[in-house]
């Protein structure tokens, strides 16, 4: 017992917590070892369809989740959190498996590589959407404030034990039987929510009567909401300008990345491990910024000066970029921009979403980190490959046609940081 409240107090819980708090640490970290591992795996299906097919594949991605958005949030009003959540993780793990007997089954794997492709970016959108959702419902808002950074750092350990694991298997076991690693994370995980949603059962949260409250409600609502509220709200359609152009100076970079590491790597499982060392060192790097850089800056800087922090680096990212093209320094801006996205940006991101309605948290928010993003995704791969095509632009074209775009999002993150401060401060008074 003293052993229990000692690492209680460490990571700032209730002794009565830590097993509903254990239990979701190792769902988020099973659960995104287990995406850590399809991610890298990803990357590489898209060289074996062909970089010249990328701008399409990332419109499959946009059309999938127009699809899905309305679906997801039918689904989540209409079934109990203790049938929908388990059947989802499993409909995805039979999915996994079903992808590892496709890719033996066939020696062509071109369609399979596009099929793929496109789930994956489906796969990542239910498996971590729901999984925050869950935590949003077991635990309160004050249980949130301490406990959520916990919670967090096992998505972030997640992030790193995947493409570790992934990096030592690729070569030995091939990358096509990665598949199976990441489909028993995924049991793992799915083990452990099992195990949150029964903590939550007898620890349900009571309302002002005494009485506890029903864990397993259904949401309610629609998703179809969130369009009108993100193009009647001036402050969200900015926030959706600014998640626009951040996807397109991700994806410049993405698509010039993969070009350069089809070139530099012939063999399929090499750049497999390529991606995986790749983001080991983003998630440690992310990680080590997470736990002390962050709010250091956020209380150096602001908040305004931080959300265009990113944006920023970026413009000279670019502009160094097309000074220097070569293959490190393209790798060194993609690493930058990727620890800036998860560490910085993305938290700021999500800070933006604190002053405005509950309902728009859960609706337009999740609009715009789905729809939204893989819009931006497809538009940008299609800007892409006109440039590529119609003005022969090569790399350093390129750099200086992101460097414009990152200018453009450093403009628009500076006028949201002004309306977020504006917008608090009349919170607070």
């Amino acid at each position: 017992m003293k052993a229990r409240a000692r690492l209680a107090a460490a990571i700032n819980a209730q002794p009565a917590e830590l097993p509903g708090l254990l239990a979701a640490f190792t769902c988020v970290f099973a659960m995104f070892s287990s995406y850590s591992i399809l991610r890298p795996i990803r990357e590489t299906m898209g060289l074996t369809s062909g970089v010249e097919t990328l701008p399409a594949l990332f419109w499959g991605t946009f059309a999938a989740m127009l699809a899905v958005q309305p679906l997801y949030g039918w689904l989540t009003s209409r079934f109990r959190r203790t049938v929908f959540l388990p059947w989802v993780y499993l409909f995805f793990i039979l999915n996994i498996v079903g992808f590892f007997a496709w890719f033996n089954a066939e020696d062509d794997h071109t369609w399979i590589a596009r099929v793929y492709f496109v789930w994956v970016s489906v796969f990542n959108l239910f498996v971590v959407a729901v999984f925050w959702s869950l935590m949003a419902d077991v635990f309160t808002r004050e249980q949130a404030g301490r406990l959520f950074g916990v919670i967090a750092a096992g998505l972030s350990l997640g992030g790193l034990f995947g493409p570790f694991l992934g990096k030592q298997l690729a070569q030995p076991i091939g990358t096509v039987n990665l598949l199976l690693v990441s489909a028993a994370l995924l049991a793992v995980g799915l083990g452990f929510m099992l195990a949150v949603l029964r903590w939550h059962r007898r620890h349900g949260t009571r309302d002002t009567d005494g009485v506890v409250a029903d864990p397993d409600a259904r949401l309610g609502g629609s998703a179809l909401a969130a369009f009108r509220q993100v193009v009647s709200s001036p402050y969200l359609a900015l926030i959706a300008v600014f998640v626009l152009l951040l996807t397109w100076a991700s994806t410049f970079l993405y698509l010039e990345q993969q070009a350069l590491v089809a070139a530099t790597f012939a063999d399929r499982d090499a750049r497999t491990e390529f991606f995986n060392t790749l983001d080991f060192w983003v998630q440690a790097a992310s990680l080590t910024v997470q736990l002390f850089l962050f709010g250091r800056l956020y209380r150096w800087l602001g908040f305004r000066a931080l959300i265009v922090l990113v944006p920023v680096a970026m413009m000279f990212g670019f502009a160094t970029l097309a000074l220097m093209p070569t293959f490190a320094v393209l790798i060194g801006v993609m690493v930058v921009r990727r620890v800036g996205e998860y560490s910085i940006a993305r938290p700021s991101r999500d800070t933006l979403y604190t002053v405005v309605t509950r309902e728009e948290k859960y609706k337009a928010k999740s609009l715009i980190d789905t729809f939204v993003y893989r819009g931006g995704d497809a538009t940008s791969a299609s800007l892409h490959a006109l440039l590529k095509s119609t003005f022969d632009l090569g790399l350093v074209g390129i750099a200086w046609v992101g460097a414009g775009i990152a200018a453009a999002w450093a403009l628009v993150a500076f006028r949201l940081g002004t309306l977020h401060v504006s917008r608090r401060r009349r919170t607070e008074a």
